[in-house]
């Protein structure tokens, strides 16, 4: 039974403790975007969430006490400031938490913690993804690859704003899952936000369209350079590969008795330590 557990130790004392949860969440607030283990992102946004309360409060008690919990005070003022006008009308939820890979080595839980609506939104980044790759496979469902290459995806932006007003069993262009992200990440934001998630979602469908061009341009590429390489083999003179030297500075080359770096060190004007050195009686 877990009694008295209260919350996470960390493995630390409680001052240590206290002082990185601290120091986390400046850098929360600092670059709105940190990496770290899971459990230190839970107990970090909890916190945060806290502080964001504060800037939004927005009078001496809540500055003074979110200027006794905030290591740098250049954050202060986007606390008050840009993070109170960004989510004046959210009524909570100022963080979100996204489950990454584990850490090479002890194999610890690594998420990516974020505000939510910062600039670098990563769950709006993959929701304007999957937005994107939909809308491309619903306009090769009607016309030829070829064709979709010339014609492209038009009027993202204006198929998002349809799939915003319908609910989760009408039928649309988007899956019911993508459509209810994109109504998450759109609910508090502006009607700015509808052009940036079009622009977002073209981009991506460029980028799929792209890639097969590429791939092929990469083909033939790699197939002239053997047809070279083929013609080459044929000259007598041709020399496939050399002889790799070692890469590291200082090490003896071929054909010299010593390393360079006793060269460096003065090796030809200073004798070694066993000459001259008198016999023992």
């Amino acid at each position: 039974m877990k009694h008295g557990v209260a919350f996470r130790k960390f493995s630390r004392t409680s001052s240590h403790r206290n002082l990185m949860l601290r120091n986390l969440v400046t850098s929360l607030f600092e670059h709105e975007q940190i990496r770290t283990t899971l459990p230190k992102a839970k107990d970090t946004a909890r916190l945060a969430e806290k502080i964001i309360t504060l800037g939004k409060k927005n009078n001496e008690t809540s500055y003074r006490q979110a200027q006794a919990f905030i290591l740098k005070p250049p954050v202060l003022p986007k606390l008050f400031t840009t993070f109170a006008e960004r989510y004046a009308n959210r009524p909570g939820g100022y963080t979100r938490i996204h489950r990454l890979d584990n850490r090479f080595g002890d194999n610890a839980p690594i998420a990516l913690l974020e505000l939510v609506d910062n600039p670098r939104d990563f769950k709006l980044e993959m929701t304007a993804r999957a937005v994107g790759r939909e809308l491309l496979n619903e306009k090769l469902r009607w016309d030829s690859p070829r064709g979709v290459v010339n014609s492209g995806v038009q009027n993202a932006d204006i198929v998002v704003a349809k799939e915003l007003n319908l609910g989760g069993l009408d039928s649309g262009e988007l899956r019911p899952t993508t459509r209810r992200n994109l109504q998450k990440v759109m609910k508090y934001r502006g009607r700015e936000a509808l052009t940036e998630i079009g622009a977002k979602a073209s981009a991506y469908i460029e980028t799929i369209l792209a890639k097969p061009v590429a791939e092929a341009k990469m083909q033939l590429r790699a197939d002239s350079k053997e047809k070279e390489k083929a013609r080459k083999r044929g000259n007598p003179n041709f020399v496939g590969s050399f002889p790799v030297l070692p890469a590291r500075a200082g090490v003896a080359l071929p054909g010299e008795t010593r390393p360079a770096m006793r060269l460096v060190q003065g090796a030809l004007g200073r004798p070694a330590r066993w000459k001259g050195r008198r016999a023992l009686a």
